[in-house]
């Protein structure tokens, strides 16, 4: 499967949720990254539009360090909006509908 999103370079802003800490809007479509329970799962999921693309333990180069702290806050209600689509999919592997329900990973 193709990957074009790893060439991207998008612009993280935080968004206030410890499970879906970070969008970006890239080419007018929204990535929102889902933080995982590192080791048992992939390290982050990434959603565009709140479609899943793929998992992964490592961000590309040119995505700098989502988790970065300093990164821009978006609003309370954009955040809200963004992630609206994809807050059904907390546990991980929810999003093709076999979520994780190992207590100790994902309870």
């Amino acid at each position: 499967m193709p990957r074009p999103e790893l060439r991207a370079r998008p612009r993280w802003r935080q968004t206030g949720n410890a499970r879906f800490p970070v969008a970006a809007l890239v080419d007018d479509r929204w990535w929102v990254l889902r933080l995982n329970s590192f080791p048992d799962h992939p390290l982050w999921t990434l959603f565009v539009d709140g479609l899943p693309r793929f998992d992964l333990d490592e961000v590309p180069p040119s995505w700098g360090w989502p988790a970065d702290r300093s990164a821009p806050v978006l609003e309370p209600g954009v955040a809200g909006r963004v992630l609206a689509p994809v807050s059904a999919f907390v546990a991980y592997g929810s999003e093709v509908g076999q979520p994780c329900h190992d207590p100790f990973c994902c309870g």
